[in-house]
């Protein structure tokens, strides 16, 4: 039988909107909120202050200022936000090398192993927890449990700053209570699926009859059981890195002219270039993403015969696709460039050997 693991998931506390707090002081206490352009941009992230007033992310920016008129809102640097990133992610490192990153601003550590060097998990937390505000100035929620599935939702019990604990003897006690939403994977739909069987909260998930789960999700109905009684033995996946980094804009007028597009699309590459060379990477592939005015989406993509970080070089390569578009003759709604096929600077053999 495996032995008990100590897993922590770690999710900082309003990422994008605390970097720009951090960066001007006098934005403190306020509703900031990170994303697009107001008519047809979408909220990134949302101060805790902002989300009082509903705000969320992923909402569309025109709602948003609705809810909360007086609230400051702010483009997305993520150039900044990598660059932050890359110092917490250090700091997780320092404790495991056992580090699945599962987006800019959260992790799974299995800490397993470590609890010689460093003591408990709990112990641990609290370090990581301590070493991230002392040298970023920025708050990170902790979960601590047995499996990655309760760590996560530990994590977001006492958010922001929080650290909750479960330990393999208190998984049904702190599943039990909490409803079905919890889970992930279960949106509006599912909920209301769940809620004709009766099912509202994970007690009552786990109490039914796996077979009548099945009938009515198929295999992910045993699934979802399982997980409710807190069986989760997923490992923590090292090598859960970028597979591409790119940017992306919607516009508020359609591009019509292609000389616009350009300009449009030399900005793009050259964000593109200054985060590979802030995450030290370079890439082979460059992919052109065109969504017209009726929403029909497309992508381009070209090979490069060697690998690059630099924004010309895309750029380059991003004009050589548009000709393979209808930008210039069909209005554009939004415009996006990103590169693929990455490796580390300075270790350019790596790519000999990707397809």
């Amino acid at each position: 039988m495996n032995r008990e693991r100590s897993i922590i998931h770690l999710d900082m506390d309003a990422f994008y909107p605390a970097v720009e707090v951090l960066d001007n002081p006098e934005l403190k206490g306020k509703p900031v909120i990170v994303g697009g352009s107001r008519n047809r941009g979408v909220v990134s992230s949302a101060s805790y202050e902002a989300r009082k007033f509903g705000v969320h992310s992923a909402q569309p920016i025109a709602r948003a200022v609705r809810l909360c008129p007086h609230g400051i809102f702010l483009p997305v640097r993520m150039h900044r936000y990598a660059e932050i990133s890359g110092q917490v992610f250090g700091i997780f490192r320092r404790f495991t090398p056992l580090v699945e990153p599962l987006s800019i601003d959260e992790a799974f550590l299995d800490v397993t192993g470590c609890t010689r060097l460093f003591g408990t998990p709990v112990e641990i937390a609290r370090k990581i927890k301590e070493q991230v505000v002392k040298e970023t100035g920025l708050t990170v929620s902790a979960g601590v449990a047995p499996s990655k599935f309760v760590a996560k939702i530990a994590s977001d019990m006492e958010k922001p700053d929080g650290l909750t604990v479960v330990t393999a003897e208190t998984v049904r006690e702190f599943l039990d209570p909490l409803p079905v939403g919890k889970m992930w994977g279960v949106g509006k739909v599912t909920q209301e699926a769940l809620a004709k069987l009766n099912i509202r909260t994970f007690r009552d998930l786990r109490r039914m009859d796996a077979r009548v789960l099945e009938h009515a999700f198929g295999k992910h109905g045993g699934k979802m059981r399982l997980l409710a009684m807190g069986m989760d033995d997923r490992e923590v996946e090292v090598e859960h890195e970028a597979k591409s980094i790119g940017h992306e804009d919607t516009y508020d007028q359609d591009i019509l002219d292609l000389d616009l597009a350009g300009e449009e699309l030399l900005s793009l590459s050259h964000r593109v270039g200054r985060r590979l060379r802030a995450e030290g990477l370079k890439g082979k592939t460059v992919t052109l993403k065109v969504k017209y005015s009726d929403f029909v989406l497309i992508t381009r993509a070209v090979t490069l015969k060697s690998p690059t970080d630099d924004g010309f070089d895309i750029f380059s390569a991003v004009s050589g696709l548009l000709p393979k578009t209808q930008v210039g003759r069909r209005p554009v709604r939004l415009l996006g460039v990103s590169v693929s096929h990455l490796g580390a600077r300075g270790h350019e053999d790596q790519f000999l050997f990707q397809t």
